[in-house]
Formats: C-alpha cells, structure tokens, sequence
C-alpha cells in the first residue's frame, strides 16, 4: 500500500490572486474554509436535482434563456473542462490549452433531448470521475500550473474553481427558475 501524501490528508491552500485570472475568483469565492475536495463531495447528491420533476426540467425563466436541463448539462461540460485541464497541468504537460466556449458547447449537447434523470446521473459520475482524480494527485503536482483560455491557472485554484461554478449555478437555478 503507498504511502504517498496527497492533498486528501491535509487541507488545500485557498488560491492566491496570482493563481488564476480576476474573474475566476468568483467562483473560487464561493468555496468556504479550504477544503475544495469536501466541498465537491458534499455537491455530490444536491437535493435540490431531486425536486425537479422531468417536466420542471425545461423551465426557461425567460425565452432567450437555458433550461434547467441546459444549466445542469452546462455545469456537467465545463466540470470535464476544467478537470481535464487539472489533469493537463498535473502531468506536466506544458502546452497552453484553447478557450473553452459554453455557448458552442451547449448548443452543441442538445441538453433538452436527454432526461432530467439522465443529467443528473451524468453530473454524479463525472463528479466520482472528478474526486478520484484529486484524491489520487501527487503531492508535487498540486505546485503545477499552467494556461489555458489564455489565462495562468494553478491546479489550486481549479480544485476551487468546480465547487465554486457548481456553488454559483446552483444559486441561480434557486433564485432564477424555481
């Protein structure tokens, strides 16, 4: 069995300012104390998913707006994205990655064709996907950085980004559509 320390055992540091692009902290803020990887597993069965019904589930609080199901979809899309990149700087892989589009991306995902169910069972497995990757981090890796969109991240600040985007879409979906 490895002894290796990983991040699992200890807290992870909060992101500094130098650690991601101004904007981002709005979702870094959202993360309280400085456990990301609690946060992700407490977001894991968000009750609010089972009080909407498969019909609330296309609700648009406005015509030019996302459904639920598009939010949700969202929020699943840009957890890949942005873990993939955790995973990219983790490795040591040094090229800057693209932009990441969510309107492209969610016109592309056709999210109001697959179930509220299917959607909430997709966000719960990538979110597994998601906390095995961090759990399982080296400890040196979590000292990695690198860009993408064009911006410096550090793998910190991404493990406080996710929780934070989920944190933010949440409220919206309470404040907006329910």
């Amino acid at each position: 069995m490895s002894t290796r320390r990983t991040y699992n055992q200890a807290m992870i540091p909060r992101p500094q300012t130098a650690e991601a692009a101004p904007y981002y902290f709005n979702y870094i803020d959202q993360v309280t104390g400085d456990d990301p990887l609690g946060a992700l597993e407490n977001q894991l069965e968000e009750a609010l998913f089972s009080a909407i019904s498969e019909e609330k589930s296309l609700h648009r609080y406005a015509p030019d707006k996302w459904s639920i199901r598009q939010v949700l979809n969202h929020v699943t899309d840009t957890e890949r994205a942005f873990t993939f990149r955790a995973l990219w700087f983790a490795r040591g892989l040094e090229s800057p990655l693209p932009s990441y589009d969510q309107n492209v991306a969610a016109s592309g995902a056709e999210a109001d064709q697959v179930s509220w169910a299917a959607h909430v069972e997709e966000f719960r497995r990538v979110r597994l996907s998601t906390i095995s990757l961090f759990r399982n981090m080296p400890s040196q890796a979590w000292a990695r950085s690198g860009i993408a969109s064009d911006n410096h991240f550090t793998l910190r600040a991404l493990a406080y980004i996710i929780p934070g985007h989920f944190i933010h879409h949440v409220s919206v979906l309470r404040k907006r559509y329910l």
